[in-house]
């Protein structure tokens, strides 16, 4: 919770938040290798009990739920983000403006984030119509690093993988947790180098600011 907390503290401090964290959600789906109805209900469930408390919109924080969050946004009725969802929208905003074949770089620490990730991009890709390539790359390990305290490790493992995709356009970081990284990685690519926090609130910012 802490990187989308520092995005809405450094974007939107105005903002007034809710924190509600299911800790075994991605252990389980590591364990099972595919999301299946229970997640999917708990989910859901998940996100009724924060429209209870008054929210105005929700925004998801683990990239590996696509089609859990898709029954989320068909069944709850509030303005609903996936976590990458608006850090696609800015990477592909980057490559319309550069114009012709270009490449994103999709960089993960969580394995089963990339396939979902993946189809959600590809299919922004098409619905704009636009030549673009996807390079992937998992810093694997990265996220038992940080989550056993070791985050020069899990930085160090982040920064291995990038430059297997410094070729690429622009780069994204697939995890929320990777938004630390994101300063180190963009001075040593000298490429855009976008996190989902920072995107997601600005786009969320834009939204309520419009209802």
């Amino acid at each position: 919770m802490d990187p989308v907390a520092t995005a809405f503290e450094l974007l939107w401090p105005e903002a007034r938040r809710m924190n509600l964290l299911d800790d075994s959600l991605s252990a389980d789906l590591a364990r099972d290798g595919s999301l299946n109805q229970a997640m999917v209900d708990r989910m859901v469930c998940l996100a009724q009990y924060v429209k209870t408390c008054g929210a105005d919109a929700i925004l998801f924080t683990c990239s590996a739920f696509g089609p859990a969050i898709d029954e989320v946004k068909r069944t709850i009725g509030l303005p609903t983000l996936k976590p990458n969802e608006a850090m696609f929208s800015d990477a592909l905003d980057i490559c319309e403006q550069l114009g012709g074949q270009r490449s994103i770089g999709l960089l993960t620490t969580f394995a089963p984030s990339e396939a979902p990730m993946r189809e959600e991009l590809l299919a922004a890709i098409q619905q704009r119509k636009l030549k673009v390539k996807i390079e992937g790359a998992c810093a694997t390990g990265g996220m038992a690093a940080l989550n056993a305290g070791d985050a020069a490790t899990h930085d160090r493992l982040i920064m291995d993988s990038a430059r297997t995709l410094a070729t690429c356009d622009v780069l994204m970081l697939g995890q929320f947790s990777m938004a630390r990284a994101q300063a180190s990685v963009a001075d040593a690519l000298q490429k855009p180098v976008l996190t989902s926090p920072a995107s997601a609130v600005r786009q969320l910012k834009a939204v309520l600011s419009c209802t």
